[in-house]
């Protein structure tokens, strides 16, 4: 086990669970055993890891509980298990609001790493999103004229990250650009270097290799924060020349998998991949806020449908359409609704192990968080890629896939379950 005298590349914060999943599995597809704890965590591992990733739920809270949750998983990582280096984890879309918790975050967590400055790099070019001139892309269009524009917690209006940063932190905003990593690392580092201390600096990134020449700029800094790909880079850079490690990820008996597809994002993706699940014949069950005002007996009653049915394929799902979320949300509120829903699935998901269920396709950073947490998994194994920053993962007996919410193709849900059983590589 990894404890007390042993050392750690890479102690990673993230702020959701399907963004955690994501860089657990980018750091494992350059070579590192990696570890997935959820939750604010405390004891040792249980098996060896180069890096190990703590999954938290803190993107959306207040910031001062984000930010105390992230100083604590932090010190466990770099006090508990020695982690040589600090990564925060936010997502490829920057998603937050004004007050946080992006700025606030990075802000402690520079204070606990001991960091002068701190760069910012949530571009993932290999799911579209690219940052030029600090402008961040999603696809060809900016942010704001993307899908993120109607998120329902958070948000994006403005694509200059300088601008969104700086509106969250009083010290400093920087930018390093693509003029200046066009040069070389040297020249990078230096830039970074110079600028004052305090500051975060936005770094553009169209291209792997545009992250891995900020991998090497910045490889001996206490902290660094961004998306999973700048984590992929640094990890490329630290594991260059040493032997891919094995894992603890085990396969179910494809005879005994009984999987189960939960969806709760509102992303353009997933109703598209649960349109193509409904089509391809899934047993489907839809669900709303305003009859999850009594979860319990609502989890039953859908799992009594379900087992009525002889189609091993399910899906249950409160996808929907922005404007009928607005709508029940204008009802309900924002928060109320959303609450409604992952206390929902977090009852639903410990009703379906309980009956036998041991495989689960989750659609939505807060709907993970909130099945993670009913079905009490503390440590994954991180497995195979379903779909770039998508792994299956394996922890209590059980098997998951987090998906967030725009990750993966049409097919995904049926990709992921047909993959798991019949035990084929990604």
């Amino acid at each position: 086990m990894t404890g007390q005298g042993d050392q750690i590349e890479i102690g990673a914060i993230a702020d959701d669970f399907t963004g955690a999943c994501d860089l657990a599995v980018m750091l494992r597809r350059s070579g590192m055993r990696v570890a997935l704890r959820v939750g604010v965590p405390e004891g040792a591992l249980r098996e060896r890891a180069d890096a190990v990733v703590v999954a938290l739920k803190t993107r959306n809270i207040a910031p001062d509980l984000a930010v105390a949750e992230s100083c604590e998983a932090a010190r466990w990582l770099r006090d508990h298990l020695g982690a040589k280096r600090l990564f925060f984890k936010y997502c490829s879309t920057f998603d937050s609001t004004d007050a946080g918790n992006i700025g606030p975050v990075s802000d402690a967590l520079m204070q606990e790493a001991g960091a002068k400055r701190a760069i910012a790099a949530p571009a993932f070019p290999e799911n579209g999103r690219r940052v030029f001139m600090g402008h961040l892309f999603v696809g060809d269009r900016l942010l704001s004229e993307s899908s993120m524009a109607q998120h329902p917690l958070t948000p994006m209006h403005d694509p200059d990250l300088v601008r969104v940063l700086s509106r969250q932190r009083s010290a400093p905003v920087g930018l390093i650009d693509k003029t200046c990593i066009d040069l070389d690392v040297d020249t990078v580092r230096a830039s970074y270097q110079g600028a004052e201390a305090g500051t975060i600096v936005i770094c553009d990134a169209v291209s792997d290799g545009d992250l891995d020449t900020l991998a090497q700029a910045v490889l001996a800094e206490p902290l660094v924060t961004g998306g999973s790909a700048i984590g992929a880079a640094l990890a490329r850079q630290i594991m260059a020349g040493c032997r891919a490690q094995r894992d603890a990820f085990t396969r179910p008996d494809p005879a005994q998998m009984r999987a189960l597809v939960l969806s709760g994002s509102g992303s353009e993706m997933t109703r598209a991949q649960v349109s193509q699940a409904i089509a391809a014949g899934y047993e489907a069950v839809k669900v709303g806020a305003a009859e999850a005002g009594q979860p319990e007996a609502l989890a039953t009653q859908v799992l009594d449908q379900l087992a009525a049915c002889s189609n091993p394929r399910q899906l249950v799902y409160a996808t929907d359409r922005p404007e009928q979320v607005k709508a029940v949300q204008a009802v309900l509120g924002r928060e109320e609704a959303g609450a409604r829903l992952e206390t929902f699935f977090a009852i639903l998901a410990q009703q379906a192990a309980a009956r036998g269920y041991n495989a689960f396709v989750v659609a939505g950073g807060e709907t993970s968080g909130a099945v993670v947490r009913g079905l009490g998994v503390q440590e994954l194994a991180i497995g195979p890629e379903i779909a770039p920053g998508v792994p299956w993962a394996q922890g209590g007996g059980l098997w998951l896939a987090l998906k967030s919410g725009n990750f993966g193709q049409a097919d995904f849900f049926e990709t992921a379950v047909s993959m798991l059983e019949q035990g084929e590589p990604a």
